[in-house]
């Protein structure tokens, strides 16, 4: 079975956000935000609410979601120590979230008001250069998944969430990676109905591509998740 090697952000200072800039320099950024504990499932940033903060994860996992009109969450995309979220708080105009935020775990968060973002951001101009850098990545994970869902079948694009997940929030184990995701979940992130998520899994796993446990995913071969028989 092929070994599956994926590169992790690492807490702090390992963030993109300090990308080119000095350590000494990234102690003082750091000594202006305050360390916030959240525990799992707290939604930290509303959608359409002030981006008047800006956070860091440190320690946990989060991910962004939006709620449509009527109600239905929808999980876009998981944020692992050393992302970002709420950069809209360093625009020069005020602007409101378009996310919404939760954490997945018990995380601690770095936090930066808008003032204190912003005046950092002047002294230290490739903090900007850095979040514009974030932000192209966002757009371009957003493209691809909008491509995907216009051109992509149902198992196809459930595929690639599950290797999405894999390579963002998976822990390395002995049969490949494991992450936290259940099948509504999983559904979401694809756009395909529960029904059509649990009936894929219940294939991947009898081909031996994944194990399914309760609330977890254990992703074994990524090339058998295209060995589509249904």
């Amino acid at each position: 079975m092929q070994t599956l090697e994926f590169t992790k952000i690492s807490a702090d200072t390992g963030s993109r956000l300090f990308n080119g800039i000095p350590p000494a320099d990234v102690k003082v950024i750091l000594s202006a935000a305050r360390r916030r504990h959240f525990l799992a499932h707290s939604v930290v940033v509303n959608q359409g609410h002030p981006a008047d903060h800006l956070f860091l994860i440190s320690k946990g996992r989060g991910r962004y979601f939006f709620s449509t009109e009527d109600g239905k969450k929808v999980i876009l995309f998981w944020l692992t120590p050393g992302e970002i979220f709420g950069g809209s708080a360093l625009l020069s105009a005020p602007s409101s979230y378009l996310l919404s935020t939760e954490t997945v775990k018990d995380s601690e968060i770095l936090v930066l008001d808008r003032e204190t973002a912003r005046s950092l951001s002047t002294r230290f101009p490739r903090l900007i250069e850095n979040a514009l850098q974030i932000a192209a990545d966002y757009l371009g994970w957003y493209a691809a998944t909008h491509v995907a869902l216009v051109n992509q079948a149902a198992h196809e694009r459930l595929a690639r969430v599950l290797k999405c997940l894999a390579e963002t929030i998976g822990q390395k184990v002995a049969d490949g990676f494991e992450f936290d995701a259940t099948n509504e979940e999983l559904a979401g992130a694809a756009n395909v109905t529960p029904f059509t998520a649990s009936r894929l899994m219940k294939e991947w796993q009898r081909n031996g591509a994944v194990v399914k446990r309760r609330g977890k995913v254990l992703l074994r071969s990524p090339q058998r998740l295209f060995l589509h028989s249904l």
